[in-house]
């Protein structure tokens, strides 16, 4: 059915395309503060974070006014980001769809840019029906419905966070991935909160290991005996560890770890993120997770599930790290032991098992 109806969006963009020619580029002063520019990126968390390094180089760069259009599952993701001026949330329905038109329009938005890695039908049809003048995005299968593209570089090659950077080019800027990273930042009361709750729950200030078991799909949950091994693993360590799960998964904790000090879910992303900036170190089968990690330089474990791609990892793009991958359709083939050889590498080289200097 999926296929059926790709078919057919398919056939609806091209005719479309025949009535919306592609225009020129238009000369635009994108310095101008005049200047407004719409980033769309849909999807989850993760998809969020990783075009955060982007909309930093075009802010510092530019006066230009920025807008995102985020998702109702990844807005989240741009709370607190000084380098947007107004964030928009997408409802996916026609009435969604014609509501983004009418703004573009009203807003007087001459230029709009596709931030997504991949293909994605929806914003391909808001780009093609939208009147912006530019239309920016990378190279890929949908390029007519641009006036302007830049190289898609190899997936299998670069990671994800500099393949959405080469956008910058088509703003006349050349990316310096050297000086950018991920961007998230807390609010000061849900770090006052998490320091809080960290001086009551480890008063004894040693290393900080966070085990995050969630990750938005059961092919990553790597068990219940797994993790329970892993919690003693750290335990024989002079360290402090922290099981971190959503509210959903919440009972799993509670099979996993019966310590209630040492357990942690809570609905607030802020104070997720705030709790992960506070850490030595994360083991995480989550990608989104890695990103946020990524974000305050967190050494990173994680568990990957690479199934039927030869794309690149979602690895953490500025933080030490080290993984296990599995090219099986979930976690249940990566065994303990496995997993154990090469963390405790990981620990050793990087000094990881020393006690941490204050954070």
């Amino acid at each position: 059915m999926k296929k059926l109806e790709f078919f057919f969006k398919n056939i609806f963009l091209n005719l479309l395309l025949l009535f919306n020619s592609k225009k020129k580029n238009a000369e635009f002063d994108f310095n101008s503060e005049s200047s407004k520019i719409l980033f769309i990126r849909l999807n989850r968390i993760g998809d969020a974070l990783v075009v955060t390094p982007l909309l930093h180089v075009i802010k510092t760069n530019l006066k230009s006014k920025i807008y995102v259009l985020a998702d109702k599952k990844n807005f989240i993701a741009f709370n607190n980001n000084p380098d947007i001026d107004s964030l928009l949330i997408f409802d996916k329905d026609f009435k969604g769809f014609l509501k983004v038109l009418k703004f573009i329009r009203t807003e007087n938005i001459q230029t709009v840019a596709d931030l997504h890695d991949d293909i994605s039908t929806t914003v391909s049809f808001l780009i093609a029906m939208c009147n912006a003048k530019n239309k920016f995005g990378l190279e890929k299968e949908n390029k007519k419905i641009y006036t302007k593209t830049v190289a898609r570089l190899d997936s299998s090659q670069h990671h994800v966070v500099d393949r959405i950077l080469e956008l910058a080019r088509l703003f006349n800027i050349e990316p310096d991935n050297r000086e950018v990273n991920i961007l998230y930042s807390p609010s000061q009361h849900s770090i006052k909160k998490i320091d809080e709750y960290l001086y009551r729950k480890f008063p004894l200030r040693k290393m900080l290991v966070g085990i995050n078991i969630s990750a938005g799909s059961q092919a990553r949950f790597w068990g219940i005996n797994n993790y329970r091994k892993l919690i003693d693993f750290f335990s024989q360590l002079d360290l402090n560890y922290v099981l971190i799960s959503s509210p959903e998964e919440k009972t799993t904790a509670d099979k996993i770890c019966e310590d209630e000090s040492k357990l942690f879910s809570s609905e607030n992303y802020d104070e997720f993120a705030a709790l992960l900036s506070k850490l030595d170190l994360l083991f995480t089968p989550d990608t989104a997770a890695v990103h946020l990690a990524s974000a305050y330089k967190v050494p990173v474990f994680g568990i990957y599930v690479r199934y039927k791609t030869q794309d690149m990892i979602w690895s953490p793009y500025k933080s030490k790290f080290d993984c296990v991958i599995t090219e099986e359709s979930n976690l249940s083939n990566v065994t303990f032991e496995e997993v154990k050889a090469k963390l405790e590498k990981f620990l050793l080289n990087f000094n990881l098992i020393a006690v941490s200097e204050t954070k």
